[in-house]
């Protein structure tokens, strides 16, 4: 009889496997639908000290036992020391293995800025299960997508969001027949349903020893972090121990944080930034501390600053923009701050030179990142004009990156190309989607980001755009084919095209343009309304309507993006009195 039982997600998902019981684990990759790194690749990054051969549990208990009564986290008053977040991840550990959960069982954690969230994401590396990293924006079309493409078998979700009820939602995936078996809630459980808070609360019948027992093997993923892609279907980053890991260390040695420093984290927990670039994982690393912020109120993060004497905080440019502009500014010490971090847009220089003129000890630093791994930072020795127009240089000796054009050939030196990158902490491809796979990806093992660049003469890169059919609203990726193919179940829309258009606070905000079917007639708000119903998350939704009659096309007869980008900017700019 065969040790593991099979969950299938999609049809164009691969079968994932799961060991039945937590002690049955072998400690030998056995997640189906992860590519593995090269032999030779995995042998050079053991023998240059990138890979250590830990769990991401392994690498923390070391941390903990290290800073044990140093404080790791602040989070609405309280403070909670490196033993004390150890303690209440053991507990909720066990107790997760009571309720079924069992190592690479994958579950989705749709959670807020909160201490809970800590600690369920070391339970779950304790346990090796694997986390994938939604955001509680996300409602039930993102989520089941999740699920089926991974098999998970839990979600852990708040209690409601407004009016929207999040467990209602598990309960809709569980009536369709996905392998959501487990729902966990943080806030008021109701019947069906275990309280994240009780569990991690509530003294375990087994015994510390059982954790002991499983054997993680450190090729294995430790959290899928989420790729918007452009294909209308979200794609699943596999993250393994060993290069997560990694991930952190060599982000927080270029940023300029040691045991004092004390992070701001009020982006989402999630997300790969604020969680490991160098993000929670990173300063954990140091012995340094983290206040959780669950609001972006620019006078909260003031009040916050000022009272933690916060040293680092993480943004996305349309934050930033907000902070520097609100009025309050001026009635908070803001001096301890040394970094503000940013990432996930192209930061205009003016917003650099206002925050250092508003914030004189304050160094903004620049950096591009991808869930899928490479990481570029502005150092901060850098020179003035390097930290004003670059994005940064990778962070590890052994990135390699390429800029190449569409035939594959790398651009000369200074011009634009599309970024391609393989690394120590690069995927070498997405999960469970060996066709997609086969596009993304160069037979050398090259990932093809579908990102602009250009090398600065300082051997720092600028960011000058994307090849790929995505809207960047302050910093969450839309595809835009996904918006368009609902769009297109309108009775009303004979053919749409979704652009980005640009926007002063968040960069870019997505424009739909739209030919309708003769006679038949669409507002905006009817098609917000539409789109709402179908249970997206409501930062995809569309925020300006055109109505055309035909779309321009290029010379290869395919719609002309470019042009109707240009087109919404300009009507845009009109509107705004030239």
């Amino acid at each position: 009889m065969s040790m593991f039982s099979f969950n299938r997600g999609s049809a164009g998902a691969a079968a994932v496997r799961r060991p039945k019981s937590p002690f049955s684990y072998l400690g030998k990759s056995m997640l189906e639908g992860v590519v593995p790194f090269p032999p030779e690749f995995a042998k050079r990054y053991r023998d240059k000290g990138y890979w250590r051969d830990k769990s991401l549990a392994e690498e923390f208990a070391d941390v903990f036992r290290q800073y044990g009564d140093r404080v790791a986290f602040l989070d609405r008053g309280k403070t909670y020391t490196y033993a004390q977040v150890d303690r209440a991840s053991e507990r909720l550990a066990l107790n997760l293995l009571d309720l079924g959960l069992a190592p690479l069982d994958r579950v989705v954690v749709q959670m807020p800025n909160v201490i809970e969230f800590v600690f369920l994401y070391f339970a779950l590396q304790k346990i090796g299960c694997i986390p994938i990293a939604a955001l509680a924006t996300h409602r039930y079309l993102e989520v089941s997508q999740f699920v089926q493409l991974s098999g998970a078998t839990t979600c852990v979700v708040p209690e409601r969001a407004g009016d929207f009820d999040f467990q209602d939602m598990v309960e809709r995936m569980r009536a369709d027949g996905t392998s959501v078996k487990h729902g966990i809630v943080y806030g008021q459980a109701r019947r069906g349903f275990a309280s994240l808070s009780e569990l991690i609360e509530q003294a375990p019948r087994r015994s510390p020893g059982d954790l002991r027992r499983i054997k993680i093997d450190p090729t294995d993923p430790a959290v899928f972090q989420l790729s918007g892609g452009t294909t209308g279907i979200p794609k699943l980053i596999p993250r393994t121990h060993n290069d997560y890991a990694y991930n952190s260390k060599a982000a927080v040695a270029v940023c300029g944080v040691d045991e004092n420093s004390v992070l701001l984290l009020a982006l989402p927990i999630a997300h790969n930034l604020p969680l490991a670039c160098p993000g929670i994982q990173g300063f954990m690393f140091k012995g340094a501390r983290v206040v959780l912020s669950a609001t972006t109120r620019p006078e909260e993060l003031f009040r916050l600053i000022q009272a933690h004497r916060v040293t680092h905080i993480k943004v996305v440019p349309a934050l930033l923009v907000g902070l520097i502009n609100d009025p309050t500014i001026g009635k908070y010490d803001l001096s301890s701050l040394k970094v503000v971090q940013s990432g996930g847009q192209r930061m205009q220089p003016e917003v650099r030179i206002r925050t250092k003129q508003l914030i004189p000890s304050v160094t903004v630093q620049e950096n591009f990142g991808m869930g899928e791994g490479m990481l570029f930072f502005v150092h901060l020795d850098d020179p003035e004009d390097v930290r004003l127009e670059t994005c940064g240089r990778p962070v590890c000796p052994d990135d390699e990156v390429r800029l190449i054009d569409d035939d594959g050939r790398e651009v000369p030196d200074g011009e634009v190309g599309e970024l391609s990158c393989r690394g120590p902490y690069t995927l070498r491809g997405y999960f469970g989607v060996p066709e997609y796979n086969s596009r993304q990806f160069t037979a050398d093992g090259f990932f093809r980001s579908g990102d602009l660049m250009r090398r600065h003469p300082s051997g720092n890169y600028i960011v000058e755009g994307r090849k790929k059919d995505l809207i960047n609203r302050g910093g969450e990726k839309i595809s835009a084919e996904e918006v368009e193919n609902l769009i297109l179940q309108h009775p009303a829309v004979k053919n749409i095209a979704c652009v980005p258009m640009p926007d002063e606070r968040l960069g870019e905000k997505m424009c739909a343009f739209v030919i309708l079917h003769p006679g038949k007639a669409l507002a905006l708000d009817e098609l917000v309304g539409f789109l709402v119903a179908k249970d997206m998350a409501k930062f995809k939704l569309p925020e300006r309507l055109e109505i055309v009659s035909d779309f321009p096309v290029s010379t290869f007869g395919k719609v002309s993006k470019k042009i109707l980008a240009e087109t919404v900017a300009k009507k845009l700019e009109a509107e705004c009195g030239g």
